[in-house]
């Protein structure tokens, strides 16, 4: 029996290549489409599979189709490694190099851009610090919030110790030091990448975490409250009361400015709900122990008054506010289930807010009496509005310390499966482990200053003192393990990555367009804006004829008048008429 081997004709594989919707992987894979068996007329009426001779030339035409596909397979990933980027304004597009073709382009668009994103994601490149530098994004002051945390918790331990103080200013100076790291890297994150310091804004994820740069400044004002303006001179009793009035300011300022970032351009669901939206409050949250600690070194009562209740009207603004985003947060537990294994130490942010509120309402409290007027809240009502506010405090810090537990057990039972698995992968909100649960700890020492410096309080407390430094040393060594191991500080790794309709440019496209020179500003150290320029630009005069002027990866022509060209406009075709 005879067979006829065919190929498709080619005008009829370009015609069905060009006219197809699909992707360029199909249309290359369909271009190179394997022999086809094409049967004599006379076999159509027999089986042919009952002719031994047609059953071995089948399997050697199926032999010769299957190294015929893995050629195509390997041509595929040959392609995919000649990447070329059309570079014209903001509509950049990737085109992927045709093997036959060699100059033609093929696979636009949609094929480009998932290669990109393919290829950053690839654990064996490697990328310069400069280029990791790009996604140092502001999770990072959350391991400055941890560590004065740390320094926090030491200093309200009850039971004193030789070289405890030592141990805590440790604590607080190694704060002082990660902070100006975490902001001199982000400073040289927008120096020498300009357009990530408005994505960092707009971002759904990373712009959450903006506060953590003033929680982390208002965390090192505590810790000079307690470390330090005993030990010194009036002055820094004096700098600390004004750099409070600041910390107020700037709470209430990007409390209220984060969240009118979200609520302008984002747009969330309730299955996408974490307890990180309540970081934003975060700020606000950290003005009520601030006040605890400070008023009561302050010499002058009326100071130290104003303090005080400035301190319980904005903890209370942030408990409030982080109460209202509770409730959504239970809703979203009972209608999705827990959140994904990577989201779900951002659940230990739910015990913050009680926490705070303890350790601020019952530390105000218990020093309120003593910086009361005679006359505070009525004539002679002082000292009873002192001691009733101071009760009241005991009762409300009790209150609340049940609801803080609640919530860090709730968070503890989500992670026993995810450390069972170990399905955990390193990520900045590991700090979360630790911020949120040092206020816990702090609320449970100021409750049991409330009760008579009650002893079994005290022990849970102290325990969980240790735990919390023996898991800030494990979080920081995976922090730095993460960046080895390029988990950190990685493209479409930190909170800055493609998520929720928000796409990041990937930084093989970025470094592309430096080597090009169609981007200048990316580079760091780029033109910017001068008035001196641009009246530069205004004075040209008309004999420099056109001149290629590079905006966004295309040149624009000017007209040899050396006049910017005026868009059109109804005003001034009104004028022009008339």
């Amino acid at each position: 029996m005879d067979l006829h081997i065919d190929r498709l004709p080619d005008e009829g594989l370009s015609r069905a290549s060009l006219d197809s919707d699909s992707s360029a992987i199909e249309r290359l894979r369909w271009r190179n489409h394997p022999q086809i068996i094409s049967p004599n007329p006379e076999s159509v009426e027999r089986n042919p599979f009952e002719d031994p001779t047609y059953v071995t030339q089948l399997e050697r035409v199926e032999g010769a189709s299957e190294r015929s596909r893995s050629q195509v397979r390997e041509g595929q990933i040959a392609e995919n490694e000649k990447v070329s980027y059309d570079g014209q304004g903001e509509g950049m597009n990737r085109r992927v190099l045709s093997g036959e073709s060699r100059g033609g382009m093929r696979g636009r668009g949609d094929m480009g851009l998932r290669q990109g994103v393919e290829r950053e994601e690839d654990p064996r490149r490697t990328l310069s610090w400069r280029e990791r530098l790009r996604h140092f994004t502001w999770t990072w002051f959350t391991m400055t919030m941890a560590t004065g945390g740390i320094a926090n918790v030491l200093w309200t331990v009850p039971f004193r110790f030789h070289g405890l103080y030592a141990l805590g200013c440790i604590f607080f100076i190694l704060n002082i030091v990660l902070f100006v790291f975490n902001v001199t890297m982000i400073s040289l994150r927008f120096y020498y990448f300009p357009r990530t310091f408005k994505a960092s804004f707009l971002h759904p994820t990373e712009s959450l975490f903006i506060p953590a740069a003033v929680i982390s400044f208002g965390t090192i004002l505590i810790n000079i409250s307690q470390y330090g303006v005993d030990r010194t001179g009036y002055w820094l009793e004096k700098t600390m009361c004004v750099l409070y009035w600041c910390d107020c300011g700037l709470a209430i300022c990007f409390s209220i400015g984060i969240y009118l970032i979200m609520w302008s351009t984002q747009t969330f669901t309730i299955s996408q709900m974490t307890p990180v939206w309540i970081f934003p409050a975060y700020p606000l949250l950290i003005i009520g122990p601030h006040a605890g600690n400070l008023a009561p070194k302050v010499s002058d009562p009326d100071k130290a008054l104003k303090i005080i209740l400035s301190g319980y009207v904005i903890q209370g603004i942030g408990f409030l506010v982080s109460l209202m985003i509770y409730s959504a947060f239970i809703y979203r537990l009972m209608t999705q289930k827990l959140p994904k294994e990577s989201l779900r130490p951002g659940m230990f942010i739910s015990v913050g807010p009680s926490g705070f509120t303890i350790a601020a309402i019952v530390t105000m409290g218990q020093h309120l009496p003593n910086v009361v007027g005679k006359d505070f809240m009525g004539p002679g009502l002082g000292e009873l509005a002192g001691n009733v506010s101071k009760i009241c405090a005991n009762w409300i810090g009790l209150w609340l310390w049940g609801l803080a537990f609640w919530f860090f057990l709730i968070s503890v039972g989500a992670h026993l499966s995810c450390a069972t698995r170990g399905k955990m992968d390193f990520a900045m909100t590991w700090y979360s482990f630790i911020f949120p649960n040092t206020a816990l700890t702090t609320a449970t020492f100021a409750i049991a200053r409330a009760l008579n410096h009650n002893r079994t309080i005290q022990y849970i407390g102290c325990t969980m003192t240790i735990c919390l430094i023996i898991l800030w040393f494990f979080v920081f060594g995976m922090m730095i393990r993460a960046v080895r191991l390029k988990q950190i500080l990685w493209p479409q790794k930190q909170e800055d990555r493609t998520e929720g309709g928000w796409t990041q440019e990937p930084a093989e496209l970025q470094r592309r367009r430096r080597v090009d020179g169609t981007d200048s500003v990316e580079d760091g150290v780029g033109r910017s804006w001068s008035l001196s320029r641009a009246w530069s630009r205004r004075g040209r005069g008309s004999g420099e004829g056109i001149h290629g002027i590079h905006g966004r990866g295309r040149e624009v022509e000017r007209p040899a008048t050396g006049e910017r060209r005026r868009r059109w406009s109804f005003r001034r075709e009104g004028s022009r008429r008339s």
